[in-house]
């Protein structure tokens, strides 16, 4: 008892030190109620979040309000208040981005809309953001709100706003390629984005559209603003530097080449392809100091005003100003709130870098976009901060620093090591994000940042500066000349550290508990100031020991059936048809890591085939793929595990599992696992999703039922998953590939994608 009290006491010392630093934690307890909210296999009512805050606010009035429980009480009630808003928040943003989505590809339907975003792509063609007016026969309540397609033909020079009527194909958001893995669908439904396609005729102008919404409209004016100014852009620097330099003011990333986007992605250079907070910080600082410099010229008005505040309020437009043309991407706001937070610091004289301002920063954000939680880009551009920021106090408080940076000729040595410790201290901070969303990890992020930061803030983004402020004048060209200076000295530094060997290392999925504990560790490392702060390490560490013990699949079956892989003698995937599905395949392999390799697992050398089917085995179980309706009657009687792109026969029940076409239609991509005894489970993505909005299954057909029937006679037929999307799955399905450990990662969602296949 005594012992019990002694440790009561301690807890209590500790949380009164820290009474200062608990305000640190309301993002985090918002952000645990949004990620229950998502978490949950099934949609819950608003009224399940205030279960939890009942209970113990009724434990706070039985218990009272004084003395050391009532604090401990008090804390508890304010941290589940916390969840329960962030729980509250994510369902009412889900309800009011709520719009129809397709449930099932439509072959060539009359798209009818205005056009809200033209991309163009590096390859050839465009791809077409449209706000529907009207698909094909679809009821208005059934249609879309919006839908993006392909286009590779030529038509009218596009702009948004137009009205534009075409035939496409569409199909609904695509699914994982694997339970677990990204989910497209439900970024799509909080973006209001119901079907992805391909066009199959050339858009026309639609004469008898009506007046565009009035948001539209009024969008569409900074539409043109961003075109003309790539435009100017381009007759001045053609070509891919011509490319990047867009993508850095206009925020338009489609004509940066594939290759470009890999050297960057390997050298752990990728923050720097699009407008992020490295970029919103650089610009929104040059205008704060030239500003600045300006005023203090002007002894009359310097010694009478606050020069500083006017300054700091004038880069507060230029970063608002910044925000639209560069299309204002999500990745951008976020940067922008946090570039507004400081200049309002600076503008309340208090310090602009301050953990407290990250933290509004990121409680403001996740308030208004509940959703933002899930977003990698968030994920990494918030710890990379909140290290940075840590780091940053921990110095200042220090003599010995105080007293460096005080010294002229210290100055430049502390500018390029201060270079190589952020680096450092974010690569860190983001490597457990890396690991977990995309499998990879850059090694030498270290040399090329240390090479190519410099470049950029010096070069690149004043001269991109100059360079928005003469366009009016047409005097952009020599600004823009230099910027490509810097720009192609920057891609030729990516493309030199991504062909240095064993450049990037692939790294095996990580299971959820371990990537959270990582996450635990590191928060409770930098928001708290005493010494119980190191327990962050003992978390972090135990959640790096967990990081290999998830149970990798034995036997994986594409979305739509047509791929299948399984494990081979090495343990390595052997895929069957990956040679056609290599986005699926591709996720695969990054899923399992340095466990297989891309190159060999196309050539499917662990099965047979013959003119109907395909034999392989793993553990002793016996596995046939049907491609031929031929094969069933063989394949039924001595096959364990039975995969078919085509319908299975209702006489089909001797394989222990069969996973046909309509239970990869209805369930997606299947994960099989088979122990050694022969004992064999199936997770399917359906099971992965849940019943929520963003993953409602198609609807249920009398013919699918029957074939469901069949299969249910097989004893592990039930477990069988998703809603199908087809091969634009992945439509630019924004789905990421791999990502460095980058010091400024917030743009990672919208960099790390695989190459756009819609």
């Amino acid at each position: 008892m005594a012992h019990g009290r002694g440790l009561h006491a301690a807890l209590l010392r500790r949380l009164e030190a820290e009474q200062e630093r608990c305000f640190y934690w309301l993002p985090v307890m918002i952000g645990l109620g949004i990620g229950i909210y998502f978490a949950l296999p099934a949609e819950p009512s608003l009224l399940t979040a205030l279960v939890p805050f009942s209970c113990v606010a009724a434990w706070r009035m039985a218990t009272g309000s004084g003395g050391p429980r009532g604090l401990i009480s008090a804390l508890v009630l304010a941290a589940l208040t916390a969840a329960t808003l962030g729980f509250g928040l994510a369902k009412l943003r889900t309800e009011y981005v709520r719009a129809p989505v397709l449930t099932k590809q439509m072959g060539a339907a009359e798209v009818r809309g205005w056009l809200e975003l033209v991309e163009p792509r590096a390859q050839r063609g465009q791809r077409l953001t449209v706000r529907i007016a009207s698909i094909g026969n679809l009821a208005p309540d059934r249609s879309p709100e919006r839908v993006r397609i392909t286009t590779t033909r030529a038509g009218p020079d596009l702009k948004p706003g137009m009205p534009i009527r075409v035939r496409a194909s569409l199909m609904p958001p695509s699914s994982p390629a694997l339970p677990g893995d990204y989910d497209f669908g439900r970024q799509a439904w909080f973006k209001q984005l119901g079907a992805v396609g391909y066009t199959f005729s050339v858009p026309r102008i639609d004469d008898e559209a009506g007046e565009a919404p009035l948001d539209l409209r009024l969008w569409s004016y900074v539409e043109r603003v961003r075109q003309v100014i790539g435009d100017r852009i381009s007759a001045v620097l053609p070509g891919e530097t011509g490319a990047m330099a867009t993508a850095l003011l206009t925020g338009e990333r489609g004509g940066i080449s594939n290759a470009t986007n890999d050297a960057f992605r390997d050298s752990g250079l990728v923050h720097l392809l699009s407008i992020s907070g490295f970029h919103m910080a650089v610009m929104a600082g040059s205008v704060f100091l030239a500003v600045r410099f300006l005023l203090a010229l002007l002894p009359v008005i310097a010694l009478r005003y606050p020069i500083k505040k006017w300054a700091a309020g004038i880069a507060m437009l230029a970063a608002f100003g910044y925000l639209l043309i560069s299309g204002g991407a999500f990745a951008t706001v976020r940067s922008a709130i946090m570039v507004a937070i400081m200049f309002f610091a600076v503008m309340l004289d208090r310090p602009a870098l301050a953990l407290r301002n990250v933290i509004l920063a990121a409680t403001i954000i996740l308030v208004i976009f509940p959703e933002s939680l899930l977003d990698v880009g968030f994920q990494m551009s918030f710890a990379a901060v909140l290290a940075l920021v840590s780091l940053y106090e921990a110095l200042r408080e220090r003599p010995t620093w105080i007293a460096l940076s005080e010294r002229s000729y210290m100055r430049l040595a502390m500018f390029f090591g201060g270079i190589v410790l952020t680096t450092l201290i974010a690569s860190a901070a983001v490597a457990p994000f890396g690991a977990y969303h995309f499998h990879t990890s850059q090694q030498y992020a270290v040399l090329a940042n240390l090479i190519a930061l410099p470049i950029c803030n010096i070069v690149v983004m004043p001269a991109a500066l100059v360079a928005l402020v003469a366009m009016p004048l047409g005097l952009e060209s020599w600004p823009l000349i230099v910027m490509g200076w810097g720009i192609d000295v920057t891609v030729w530094v990516a493309y030199r550290v991504a062909e240095l060997p064993g450049a990037v290392v692939n790294v095996p999925a990580i299971p959820s508990y371990a990537f959270l504990l990582m996450v635990a560790g590191g928060l409770w490392l930098m928001l708290w100031r005493t010494r119980w702060r190191i327990g962050g390490l003992v978390l972090a560490a135990i959640g790096i020991a967990l990081a290999p013990t998830l149970r990798t699949p034995d036997m994986l079956v594409g979305r739509d059936g047509a791929i299948v892989a399984v494990r081979d003698k090495d343990g390595a995937l052997s895929a069957l048809g990956g040679q056609r599905a290599g986005f699926e395949l591709e996720r695969w392999v990054e899923h399992d890591g340095w466990k297989s390799d891309l190159e060999q697992a196309v050539k499917g050398e662990a099965f047979r085939c013959d003119g109907v089917g395909c034999t392989a085995s793993y553990a002793g179980v016996g596995i046939a793929v049907a491609r031929h309706p031929a094969a069933f009657a063989d394949d039924c009687r001595r096959a364990e595990i039975l995969v078919s792109p085509l319908v299975s026969p209702r006489s089909c029940t001797q394989p222990k599992a069969v996973i046909d076409f309509f239970a990869a239609r209805r369930h997606g991509a299947h994960a099989v696992y088979i122990a050694r005894d022969g004992t064999i489970e199936i997770e399917t993505v359906a099971d992965a999703r849940g019943e929520r909005p963003w993953s409602m299954p198609p609807p249920r057909r009398r013919a699918a039922a029957s074939a469901a029937a069949a299969v249910g006679d097989a004893p592990a037929s039930g477990a069988i998953a998703g809603p199908a999307s087809g091969d634009l799955a992945d439509d630019g399905a924004s789905s990421p590939t791999a990502i460095g450990t980058n010091p400024t990662p917030d743009n990672a969602s919208e960099l790390m994608i695989a190459p756009d296949r819609n």
